[in-house]
């Protein structure tokens, strides 16, 4: 049995244990029979089998050992290169936990492939799987999606619905003449004009359409807000509010796999889905501004209006080198658009002086519900 003594703590200590219930440094003595025994001042602390016995990662200079069978944070460090080696040689599993640079290597390698196996999925197979997915959407399913976002829309715009019978009957007059020409149901489109500052219009999924007084306000002929009408009928024509849960859902879903549930995470998976949807969201965008193009040029009226109302709403707005982060194309790209679709009117006007003012007034002295 071999025997090595550390006989002081100011000495170059042969070894230190530490228990893994306190952070005491114990300098110990170490001797080799059947299984290394750990002592103290004499006494044998513990015995670890030496099949037990493996390396853990240390500063150059120290050989730092663990014990399957002792406490999770107990440790044993031994500089004496000669005792080091000396119990090498009786433990012949010291590395069999350590993971070698190959290792290493392999899960740095896998980890990279599962990522990009990720970004392909969002960027690639969702998009596809909610293009082919929305049309399968039940008429029904979709509808309930849009009567449920309608009751917090209202709840949140204060219910002011504009009930104006002049303001009502051009609008409706408007909308009929835009519904004809979309191809679509009459029945399946209902619309109406929100009392509040907003200048803004959406459509909702299952074929409710609003349109924001703050933007009438802004308007200044049928025609501008006729194609912003046309553009929120081309979401309805092209089912986008279903294409866009599908595909927000599924994103969240596999941005929110790839980093982790963990603490502090949010923030970071709503900013990376919001990049990796951006480009989704102006593809729908831009689709629906191909469809109100056609829609005007079958009425044989401009697009070119709509640009104009859009521009003065929003203004110039920037840097192009962000527009990768915005969900619309720029206000200034969609203007200069629908200027080169510009033709001669051929048709006739949409609405008359007279139905266009009971248009613009159509929430003064609305009665409120």
């Amino acid at each position: 049995m071999s025997i090595f003594t550390d006989e002081a703590p100011s000495q170059n200590n042969a070894a230190i244990y530490f228990d893994g219930t306190s952070s005491r440094r114990r300098f110990v003595t170490l001797a080799f029979s059947d299984a290394l025994e750990i002592s103290e001042d004499g006494t044998v602390l513990i015995r670890w089998a030496y099949d037990d016995i493996r390396q853990a990662d240390s500063p150059a200079g120290t050989l730092r050992l663990s014990c399957l069978s002792a406490p999770v944070l107990a440790r044993l460090e031994i500089r004496d290169t000669a005792l080091a080696t000396e119990l090498t040689s009786h433990c012949t599993r010291l590395g069999e936990n350590r993971t070698d640079g190959r290792a290493i290597a392999k899960i740095v390698g896998w980890s990279l492939a599962a990522v990009v196996s990720i970004v392909a999925v969002v960027l690639f197979a969702i998009p596809l799987a909610a293009d082919r997915l929305a049309p399968l959407v039940p008429e029904a399913f979709e509808r309930r999606v849009g009567e449920a976002s309608d009751v917090q829309i209202k709840a949140i715009f204060g219910n002011h619905v504009c009930t104006s019978a002049a303001g009502q009957a051009a609008f409706t007059k408007l909308l009929t003449l835009l519904r004809g020409a979309a191809g679509l149901d009459l029945a399946a489109v209902q619309s109406s004009v929100l009392d509040t500052p907003v200048p803004n219009a959406f459509a909702l999924p299952g074929g409710k359409v609003y349109l924001f007084n703050g933007l009438l306000e802004k308007a200044q002929n049928p025609d501008e807000i006729a194609g912003v009408l046309a553009h929120e009928l081309g979401h309805l024509k092209h089912r986008d509010n279903m294409r866009g849960l599908i595909y927000n859902g599924g994103t969240s879903f596999l941005i929110g796999l790839l980093f982790g549930d963990v603490t502090g995470s949010s923030a970071l998976i709503f900013a990376s889905r919001t990049l990796v949807t951006a480009s989704h969201s102006r593809e729908a965008e831009e689709g629906a501004d191909t469809f109100a193009i056609d829609v005007m040029h079958r009425l044989g009226r401009s697009p070119k209006p709509m640009g104009e109302l859009l521009f003065r709403v929003t203004g110039k707005e920037g840097d192009s080198n962000l527009s990768i982060l915005a969900s619309h194309p720029l206000t200034e790209d969609r203007l200069k658009r629908m200027t080169a679709e510009d033709r001669p009117l051929s048709g006739p006007p949409l609405l008359t002086d007279r139905e266009w003012a009971a248009l613009k007034g159509i929430c003064g002295g609305a009665a409120k519900k």
